[in-house]
């Protein structure tokens, strides 16, 4: 989905909880699709769990994924989500996991 179809409320339940934002932070932190699905496994939620965190993510439009082999690599849809939520990523990104 695109960002541009996601009202405001949706975006801050998406990010409402702190495994999503986690995923959100470690995603802007690496380059386009190069951070495998597979790879967040230091967060404490089973793997099905995780999978749902990616999918509430994709439906905002705040995560783009695509297939290479057997791997699911993410992008994070900064760039269009900043024009919908001017600051509202900045503000995730800037939080303090403490």
């Amino acid at each position: 989905m695109s960002p541009i179809e996601v009202s405001l409320q949706a975006a801050l339940d998406a990010l409402g909880d702190p495994v999503r934002r986690r995923i959100v932070r470690e995603l802007a932190v690496v380059p386009d699709w190069t951070r495998p699905c597979g790879t967040f496994n230091d967060l404490p939620v089973a793997k099905s769990t995780l999978s749902h965190h990616f999918a509430v993510l994709r439906n905002v439009g705040l995560l783009e994924q695509r297939d290479e082999g057997t791997r699911r690599l993410n992008r994070l849809r900064r760039a269009e989500f900043d024009a919908r939520f001017p600051g509202l990523l900045t503000l995730v990104l800037a939080e303090d996991e403490g």
